[in-house]
């Protein structure tokens, strides 16, 4: 009896860890290997199955393309309207592809929607040839940005996805390089087209159709990535927005393409009917004004860098909410965006939040002119005994 006993503690004891992050017993994705449902601007998790778990990315894999890609147009890099060669190697490719043909010249542009719309792996090695000279050399990238944003669970062996040894990632990983790249909000002008044409007024005209099937069937979709190879099974990172909340869902290793949007759907709608966010500062709500010695205007006001926004369930009640503040040492000059602390958020004396924050413009050095006048003023109204 008291080995049945035993047994049956332990098994209580182990129930928390096979079940999801939000609720005992949940499962909104049965069918999934792993899973996980986050709210974008916070980044708070609320669901989540086997998330750590390492699988084969698939096409998902060029999420992290897609991200070096635009950040390499917004330093300046390439542009969107330059012409690429395509070359012997890119037009190789295997698998999706736009039908790139060796020396081909297309935009920078068309290539872009030709990976984010119809997963083209030809389209993706000739982007990643001009960014980086090699597609090694790029992939080479992809590890660099995957450690500059903590993964612990990804590396790549290629920028496309098709499968190769020792390229892997998680769920977990996959939603961190999408909550990055949807920041860059230009990518869903792209990822929310359902179907365009490539090569038009030409006679080798180009039906692009894209293969995320919910931006046409659900509502608030916008993208983002879906993928499917023998070792990774069927994947899906989407993107959803409705009443200025985002949420982002990724599952990893379905048996086919209808379970997986199914469960996908059903995903978000469990995020959508369960959640809602707040908004509770933005970036010109000052939180603070402090007084700088040393720079021309001595006041300034302290802002947050980013919008600040809170996430809860919708039956919940909603808790007291404060902040606290801490500064770095602040010396000018001082540009906008630049981080100069913290901003604490608590609910109900629980930090919930830690972000970032700025000032609200520019804090330019007094000049020996700036510090006389100041000096002179003190002793005229007083200030400044002899």
């Amino acid at each position: 009896m008291k080995k049945i006993i035993a047994v049956f503690l332990i098994a209580l004891l182990m129930i928390p860890s096979l079940c999801s992050a939000t609720e005992v017993g949940l499962d909104l994705v049965p069918n999934g290997k792993s899973a996980i449902l986050v709210e974008a601007s916070t980044g708070e998790v609320i669901f989540e199955k086997n998330s750590h778990e390492r699988y084969a990315p698939a096409s998902m894999t060029k999420m992290m393309s897609l991200l070096l890609f635009i950040e390499a147009i917004e330093k300046g890099v390439m542009t969107w309207e330059e012409n690429i060669t395509v070359s012997a190697n890119a037009s190789a490719m295997g698998g999706s592809q736009i039908l790139l043909e060796t020396g081909e010249v297309m935009s920078v542009y068309d290539l872009f929607k030709g990976v984010a719309v119809a997963s083209g792996n030809d389209a993706t090695v000739a982007l990643a040839e001009r960014v980086a000279g090699t597609e090694g050399a790029f992939v080479n990238k992809m590890n660099e940005k995957a450690k500059q944003l903590g993964l612990k669970d990804t590396n790549f062996v290629n920028c496309t996805g098709l499968d190769e040894d020792n390229h892997y990632s998680s769920s977990y990983d996959m939603m961190v390089i999408a909550r990055e790249l949807v920041s860059h909000e230009k990518i869903l002008e792209f990822s929310s087209i359902y179907e365009d044409y490539l090569r038009e007024g030409t006679d080798r005209k180009f039906w692009l159709v894209n293969t995320n099937k919910l931006v046409r069937f659900y509502k608030g979709a916008d993208g983002l990535k879906t993928g499917y190879t023998d070792n990774a099974g069927y994947c899906l990172t989407a993107t959803a927005k409705r009443n200025e909340m985002r949420l982002l869902g990724v599952i990893m290793n379905e048996e086919n393409s209808n379970i997986r949007n199914q469960e996908m759907m059903s995903l978000l709608d469990y995020g959508f009917n369960q959640y809602e966010t707040e908004k509770i500062l933005n970036t010109t709500t000052k939180v603070k004004t402090v007084k700088i010695d040393k720079a021309k205007n001595q006041e300034v006001d302290i802002v947050p860098l980013k919008d600040i926004t809170l996430l809860h369930k919708k039956a919940d009640e909603k808790k007291n909410v404060t902040f606290e503040i801490k500064l770095n040492e602040l010396k000018p000059p001082i540009k906008k965006g630049e981080v100069v602390g913290q901003i604490i958020v608590k609910e109900n004396d629980k930090t919930s939040r830690v972000e970032d924050v700025t000032v609200s413009k520019d804090v330019e050095k007094a000049n020996i002119i700036n510090l006389f006048l100041r000096h002179l003023n003190n002793i005229l109204v007083g200030n400044i005994d002899f």
